[in-house]
């Protein structure tokens, strides 16, 4: 079923928040009845929202590129065995944002608001 246009604009915008982008790929990755092609295509709509964001790196480019090959070619099934292996021997795979990236946004926040405080006066 086609989605509207909308839709996919508001998905895109919601897979900028990297934990939300986070999320969104490690539920695919869950699904009992994996399906490839849509892990493919959730992986490009991250990527999507990297560009859009301006914050995609030469390394995360290529990086795609390489697997959006190989997931064309064989179809994709290798990830979702690695997670079932995983899952056989009582692990699971779990999609978290980075902790460099988690620190560089608390980094600015925490800039932003020393800026922002006023200076304590002396009495």
């Amino acid at each position: 079923m086609p989605t509207s246009d909308s839709y996919r604009e508001s998905l895109i915008e919601s897979l900028k928040d990297a934990e939300h982008a986070a999320g969104f790929i490690g539920a695919i990755l869950e699904e009992k009845d994996p399906e490839p092609a849509l892990l493919r295509n959730a992986i490009r709509k991250v990527i999507e929202a990297r560009i859009r964001m301006d914050a995609l790196s030469e390394s995360a480019k290529e990086h795609h590129e390489k697997l959006d090959k190989m997931l064309t070619e064989s179809g994709g099934p290798e990830i979702y065995s690695l997670v079932e292996l995983l899952e056989a021997l009582g692990f699971k795979l779990e999609i978290t944002v980075a902790d460099t990236e988690l620190s560089a946004e608390s980094e600015s926040t925490e800039i932003g608001e020393l800026e922002l405080s006023p200076e304590p006066a002396n009495l």
